[in-house]
């Protein structure tokens, strides 16, 4: 067992992290007070190869190990987890699917723009009525010669205010409950769509979230992933590869959180001695730093166990659990140790307090990692 990073993967940590501090770090607040969309960074680490982590080289992706893209999302998290959400989702709700499901044209097609960055992706599978019971989506697609029409309302989509491909779920034979889901490969300049309300949030403030809308919305009949009814296992395959994603950047936030009390409390005077020497603070930090690495390890498995092709759905649902849980724990001691400068907005652990609580809700809750979780034990 071997807990090391090859020489590549250190090269990208740094790599990354370089370019969060210098081009992400100066403008973070100011995106996150407008809720301002990073679509000008996405087209950056596009260029790095960093948005087509998940896609192989010969469709104009980097072929990285999960491994890697674990490191780099968390190395964007830790200075933006907006940021670092929108490349996860592109990655790994966006591209990975086609990846592993789509036809060698549909990977032609789609996967050389979402590699570059100059084209986004998202994923549609929430409804009003339909969020942990995924299968209760109510969006429909009939075929009707050679074109699909698809009806639709998804809502709190990541991504949706870039996005230039959506995979859309929705219903192609309602008797068949959900063995009747299908999966739709829907750019967003197809006759009938349009983006809805954009969400006021909690957190994540430049991860514009909002609605998408499908109105007689005409496709292409190949633009249908896998077959039909295949839908709902290949949402559920990308879910699990998406929770690493998530997982990562849990991480990152908490070990954003961690950097930032860890400074200022060898820079806050009190008592006449800095904070940090004060045996509450010492063991706060030291029970952060241990939590985050416990976290840490449990992605890096489920990113080990995808790589090598087995099944990591167990294995996904626990580092997200144990990520998510540490991330909202680790940016609240956080906030404690900064005190009342902690609340303020002017200082980052604010923020990353904000921003934690979604990781417990999104692809999957925590309730629903912990069903999967026993599922897969108990079977």
């Amino acid at each position: 067992m071997d807990f090391d990073l090859t020489d590549e993967q250190k090269m990208l940590k740094k790599t990354v992290r370089d370019f969060a501090e210098k081009e992400i770090k100066p403008t973070r607040a100011e995106f996150d007070e407008n809720e301002e969309y990073p679509i000008d960074i996405l087209r950056r680490l596009g260029e790095m190869g960093i948005m087509g982590m998940a896609v192989p080289p010969e469709y104009g992706g980097s072929g990285a190990d999960v491994i890697s893209y674990a490191i780099a999302i968390e190395e964007l998290s830790k200075i933006d987890p907006s940021v670092g959400v929108a490349v996860s989702v592109h990655n790994s709700l966006g591209c990975d699917p086609i990846v592993k499901f789509g036809t060698e044209e549909q990977k032609k097609k789609w996967l050389p723009g979402l590699a570059s960055g100059k084209e986004i992706g998202c994923f549609c599978l929430t409804e009003p009525d339909a969020g942990s019971d995924a299968a209760a989506v109510k969006g429909t697609a009939r075929l009707e010669g050679d074109e699909y029409i698809v009806n639709a309302r998804k809502q709190f989509i990541s991504n949706a205010a870039g996005a230039d491909l959506s995979l859309v779920f929705v219903m192609t034979d309602r008797e068949k409950g959900y063995k009747g889901i299908s999966g739709f490969l829907v750019p967003t300049d197809a006759p009938g769509f349009s983006r809805g309300k954009k969400e006021k949030k909690m957190g994540i403030h430049a991860s514009v979230t909002m609605e998408m809308n499908y109105e007689d919305c005409r496709i292409p009949k190949e633009n249908l992933l896998g077959e039909e009814g295949d839908g709902f296992k290949i949402a559920l395959w990308a879910l699990d590869a998406g929770r690493i994603g998530v997982a990562a950047q849990a991480v990152g936030i908490a070990q954003g959180a961690l950097n930032e009390a860890i400074a200022y409390s060898k820079e806050r005077v009190q008592f006449g001695k800095p904070i940090s020497s004060f045996q509450a603070i010492q063991w706060m930090i030291a029970d952060m730093a241990t939590e985050i690495d416990a976290a840490r390890f449990l992605v890096y498995r489920a990113a080990y166990v995808k790589d090598k092709g087995g099944k990591f759905s167990k294995e996904a649902a626990m580092a997200k659990l144990k990520a998510s849980d540490v991330a909202v724990n680790v940016s609240r001691d956080a906030v404690q140790i900064f005190g009342g400068y902690g609340y303020m907005r002017e200082y980052p652990v604010e923020r990353y307090y904000r921003d934690a609580k979604i990781t417990e809700i999104y692809e999957g809750t925590s309730e629903i990692q912990r069903l999967v979780i026993a599922r897969a034990l108990l079977r």
